[in-house]
């Protein structure tokens, strides 16, 4: 089995931790596998592929958007550091307003699992990073929303201070203001 799927102290949100095969000329890991990934409850499909570059100190987030264009996302760092925060923003789940923050690098491999209905953003704490990501739906910027990277709501413990934001991010609502369209148990 090339991956092991950690839980997080929200369920539905996973570490993916891939196995590395790793020799005097570098590694080989598998990065999807949709049967894997169906076996343990991811079972949307990939559609779209992004990749970033930051410096330290940047924040991108938190993003997502809503339905009818929602996006899972499984994300990694190419190079570098970064530390991904998601949050629950589903109407009626008992972990609403709830995040989890999560340190995926270059050199623990792991991957992030961000389902439907949670915002997510991540800041840089290496002098660079890279992150790939896979999202579910196609970017489509009339359905895309954010929440407040400091929302005292959220109380987001980020590792750094004064981050670099975009004039978007520096704008959007905290999360009792924002516009998500996200219930608890719905399907769609």
């Amino acid at each position: 089995m090339p991956f092991r799927f950690i839980p997080t102290e929200i369920s539905e949100v996973l570490i993916v931790e891939p196995r590395v095969f790793a020799d005097d000329r570098g590694f080989f890991m598998e990065t999807y596998k949709r049967s894997e990934f169906a076996e343990h409850g991811i079972t949307e499909t990939f559609i779209q592929g992004n990749h970033s570059k930051s410096t330290k100190g940047i924040l991108r987030g938190l993003h997502y958007q809503n339905h009818p264009k929602a996006q899972g996302k499984l994300v990694r760092a190419l190079s570098g550091e970064i530390y991904d925060v998601v949050v629950d923003i589903r109407h009626g789940a008992p972990t609403f307003g709830k995040w989890v923050g999560v340190t995926l690098s270059s050199e623990n491999k792991q991957m992030l699992y961000v389902p439907i209905g949670f915002a997510h953003g991540f800041c840089v704490v290496s002098e660079e990073a890279e992150i790939s990501y896979m999202t579910t739906e196609e970017y489509a910027p009339e359905c895309e929303a954010g929440i407040c990277w400091n929302d005292p709501q959220l109380n987001i413990r980020w590792p750094i201070d004064k981050p670099q934001l975009s004039c978007r991010d520096q704008n959007w609502p905290g999360l009792k203001c924002a516009d998500h369209n996200f219930r608890y148990g719905s399907v769609s």
